[in-house]
């Protein structure tokens, strides 16, 4: 799967809000505060996360992101894709060969790999990660952490 840093980083900033934002918009100086993500790197994502109706934004004091839709509506697959990310295991074009005219020996084998990764990701939901009782402990520790 070619999973960079920019998708990796954006499902944790997406997380983030969607674990802040009951409390109102979230600003991106907190999010970088509390995931060690620099501020203008998740500028730069939250402009695609915003394009692509992830996120919505609101201006002024007070002012930071929230989700566009519920915690159960967002999947980590919908985040990476915002992002521009593939969740693709080969670098093999889908029209074209992988070797010039004809495809490789394993193909097909890694399509269906990656084909299964994009269902795996599909399948979870920002409130299933939000339930499990390892993402509630390290939100706390977070927060304890900022607010000292």
């Amino acid at each position: 799967m070619r999973l960079t840093t920019k998708g990796r980083y954006a499902v944790t900033a997406v997380l983030d809000l969607a674990l802040h934002q009951s409390g109102g918009p979230v600003s991106l100086a907190a999010i970088s505060e509390r995931q060690g993500i620099s501020l203008s790197y998740l500028e730069q994502l939250f402009a695609k996360l915003r394009r692509n109706d992830i996120v919505t934004s609101t201006r002024g004091p007070g002012g930071g992101y929230k989700l566009t839709q519920s915690v159960d509506e967002v999947s980590v697959s919908d985040i990476i894709l915002a992002v521009d990310e593939s969740c693709k295991v080969v670098d093999c074009s889908d029209s074209g060969g992988c070797h010039g005219a004809y495809q490789c020996l394993t193909h097909d084998l890694w399509q269906e790999l990656s084909n299964e990764i994009r269902s795996f990701l599909d399948g979870i939901s920002l409130s299933e990660i939000m339930a499990q009782e390892s993402a509630k402990d390290i939100k706390v520790r977070q927060d304890e952490i900022i607010n000292v």
